[in-house]
């Protein structure tokens, strides 16, 4: 019998989240961390695996009156998310090791829910079948609802409720669509299925396939975030720990960019053109919005979050321009996204527990008292704005290449969201760590990076720094995803014309 790689790679930390349950108090964070790395070990197995050719999908009936399969498959794109995930998650926990919080939001229950949350991650990168992905896309709102009003800021409980119906909203509204490809599939099927291998390529009527497209679309776009209804994201990393912020925007916020592809382009592909006009202007508006209130942002978590949706921008952008450049770079953005917004989150959260305030105006000169974690947030914010020779950059030369390829006057505006993430970036880094250190710094700075500080960070800056110089170890598993994409669009890449020269 062959080994479900698959199931179990999300049965791992589900387990894990189930142990936490026992009364093991002093023990929760050893155990939790035990799972997270057994986890990650699963995963690195898994991606050996697919990197051979193993077949790893497994499909077994689950509900067969609706169509319903516990259906698991994996290609490139589900792998660097997958990765992203298993990585992340333990270097999560060793950042939020000394976490405390009053009550009954103990240590222990926060790290059962980021086992829980990591299974139901992976478990939604890894579905196959259109309803069991909208359950586990609709399930990892419950761990993520709890970290964040449970732990974190004193306006806690409001950001989790905002969160919480703005996500709900989004789901209701694709929930529909779920619906509908049920009673069409038993239509032009001659039975029901959510299979993803039986609904690619089934001709549905024109109005009906851009209805439902649009029905998950709406879904990924609160998701993602995009302007206009990207509102609760800076309220929730605002309030809620750097590791829930880590989480929140470095993996559950993939899911967006991530369903776009998969369903939205993958099962309706006409539907996805007739939308790209829309999807590019939301892309190009999320892209400078977010710089501009990155620049104007007076909190630093709120000027990551804003960054983020800057990010999101570039990576709905990549998408819809419809080429191999933008799509592969799309995929290659959520990857680097997620490292580098982490380092950058976990800096942040360094920052703010020394001074006690995430204000900018109460930090300065903090590089001459603790130049390591100075040092430290300089590298991150450098990978959010795209340096040549890290990793965000190939990702983000990508998307504006696809973009210019298709459309110049697009990535001519996008570009002016590359030179916005200098400012904001610089700007902070200016405002927060040079000059004379100020009275308040000296006080509370008396320590620069711990150890454990420093097994959070180094390993993120080690893999942006990998992936920058070397891409194509990402790129190769991501490219047959990107041909895959672009043969159910029906679309080629554009040709450039010829000079007399060269006729």
């Amino acid at each position: 019998m062959t080994i479900p790689w698959l199931t179990l790679l999300g049965l791992v930390p589900l387990v894990g989240a189930i142990a936490l349950m026992l009364p093991i108090k002093e023990l929760a964070r050893y155990l939790g961390m035990f799972f997270a790395l057994l986890t990650l070990v699963v995963g690195v197995v898994v991606a050996a695996l697919y990197v051979n050719g193993a077949s790893l999908g497994i499909q077994v009936p689950w509900m067969p009156t609706f169509g319903a399969w516990w259906a698991l498959n994996l290609d490139g794109m589900g792998l660097m998310m997958v990765l992203l995930t298993v990585v992340l998650v333990p270097v999560v926990l060793l950042a939020e090791w000394k976490l405390t919080s009053p009550g009954r939001w103990t240590p222990q229950v926060f790290v059962g829910l980021v086992l829980l949350l990591e299974s139901l991650s992976i478990y939604t990168f890894l579905a196959s079948d259109v309803l069991l992905f909208y359950l586990f896309f609709e399930a990892t709102l419950i761990p993520l609802y709890f970290l964040i009003g449970g732990f974190g800021g004193p306006q806690r409980a409001a950001a989790a409720l905002k969160f919480l119906l703005f996500s709900l909203a989004g789901g209701l509204v694709m929930l529909v669509s779920v619906i509908g490809l049920f009673v069409w599939s038993a239509r032009l099927l001659g039975k029901p299925s959510y299979l993803l291998t039986d609904l690619i390529g089934v001709a549905m009527p024109t109005d009906v396939a851009r209805w439902l497209m649009v029905g998950f679309l709406v879904a990924f776009i609160v998701k993602a975030p995009m302007v206009p209804v990207h509102t609760w994201l800076p309220t929730a990393t605002e309030q809620s720990t750097p590791g829930t912020s880590v989480l929140l925007v470095g993996i559950l916020d993939k899911i967006g960019t991530f369903g776009m592809i998969k369903f939205c382009l993958g099962l309706f592909p006409e539907a996805s053109q007739w939308a790209a006009p829309v999807m590019v202007i939301l892309a190009l508006i999320s892209i400078i919005y977010g710089a501009l209130a990155a620049i104007g942002s007076s909190d630093l978590l709120r000027l990551v979050a804003y960054t983020s949706v800057s990010h999101f921008g570039f990576m709905v952008l990549g998408i819809y321009t419809f080429t191999s450049a933008g799509i592969s770079g799309s995929i290659f953005y959520m990857l680097n996204h997620g490292f580098s917004t982490a380092a950058l989150f976990l800096v942040v959260g360094f920052l703010i527990s020394r001074r006690g305030s995430a204000k900018v105006a109460e930090f300065g000169g903090v590089e001459k008292v603790t130049p390591v974690l100075a040092g430290f947030f300089l590298v991150a914010g450098l990978s959010g704005l795209a340096l040549p020779g890290l990793s965000s950059f190939v990702s983000e030369f990508m998307v504006l290449a696809g973009a210019w390829s298709r459309t110049p006057w697009v990535a001519a505006v996008a570009v002016i969201g590359t030179v916005l993430a200098a400012v904001y970036i610089m700007r902070v880094y200016q405002r927060t760590m040079t000059g004379p250190a100020t009275e308040a710094t000296v006080k509370h700075f008396t320590v620069d990076a711990t150890a454990r500080e420093k097994w959070v960070v180094v390993p993120l800056v080690t893999v942006i720094l990998l992936l920058g110089f070397v891409p194509s170890l990402a790129l190769n598993v991501i490219e047959p995803t990107t041909r895959t994409t672009m043969s159910q669009i029906g679309v080629t890449d554009p040709v450039a014309p010829l000079g007399e020269e060269g006729k």
